[in-house]
């Protein structure tokens, strides 16, 4: 059996079934266009598409859901790329996922909702995972000029960091 590498750049949109998987909308379907308005270049197309793709994998800050995880590494992805114009706001949406613990927290307190909310528990500690696995271009990120792409950067570091020892 032949183990093909998960989808991590925008090349690989396309191989992601999008259709199947749900966000906090209901179908994902709508991901691959907001990712490309983001590729675009095009400052107003990538900052409606990334307040859409917000709503979508993040609502309000820190609600995810099954697209979420799928999604992160295409963001990783659009972080390092010159020619998109919102890289830092990127970096801080990336930094919101990876600190949510919405549904573990309230699992925790009321353990009865771990029945009928385990795959929220799931879709967080998995998106937590993808925004750990692509941290490697931190390293990159932060040799950056841009002076707000360093402080997400940073920002996004120091949340890892601070998850890690949690």
């Amino acid at each position: 059996m032949r183990h093909e590498q998960p989808p991590t750049s925008l090349g690989d949109v396309t191989r992601v079934p999008w259709r199947e998987i749900k966000d906090t909308t209901g179908s994902a379907a709508a991901i691959p266009f907001l990712l490309a308005a983001l590729a675009s270049g095009d400052d107003a197309a990538a900052r409606t598409a990334l307040y859409g793709l917000q709503n979508r994998i993040c609502r309000s800050g820190f609600v995810v859901d099954e697209a979420t995880a799928v999604t992160v590494p295409f963001l990783w992805d659009l972080a390092q790329r010159p020619q998109v114009t919102c890289r830092a706001q990127i970096l801080r949406l990336l930094r919101n996922i990876a600190v949510t613990r919405q549904w573990e927290t309230a699992t925790a307190a009321y353990p009865k909702l771990r029945r009928r909310h385990g795959d929220h528990i799931a879709w967080e500690s998995a998106a937590r995972q993808a925004v750990r696995a692509h941290s490697v271009a931190i390293e990159r990120l932060l040799r950056e000029r841009d002076a707000e792409l360093v402080h997400a950067t940073e920002e996004l570091a120091s949340a890892l960091a601070a998850s890690h020892i949690a």
